[in-house]
């Protein structure tokens, strides 16, 4: 789990992701992540609560390390909803 957090830029380092996991902002289909090394594969729905905001994502790829932002854009498909006036 927090590998994946890393490898696809929600957190800016991995003790970052692991203290978000630790702290219990991020569930994996709709459970609290239990701990960082967790896994997730494709078709989970990740949740964490970042500063910025609630961010809702489907897992598209496990991802095998931190690349450029469109390369980290292609490990998941944004599910949180950017209008709540839809």
């Amino acid at each position: 789990m927090d590998k994946w957090l890393f490898y696809a830029r929600l957190a800016k380092h991995r003790s970052t992701a692991v203290a978000l996991v630790e702290a219990g902002a991020v569930r994996v289909n709709r459970q609290v992540a239990s701990k960082p090394a967790c896994s997730v594969k494709p078709g989970d729905v990740i949740t964490v609560a970042l500063p910025g905001g609630v961010r809702v994502l489907e897992v598209k790829l496990p991802g095998t390390r931190r690349g450029p932002y469109a390369e980290a854009c292609q490990l998941y498909e944004e599910l949180t909803s950017k209008s709540f006036s839809d």
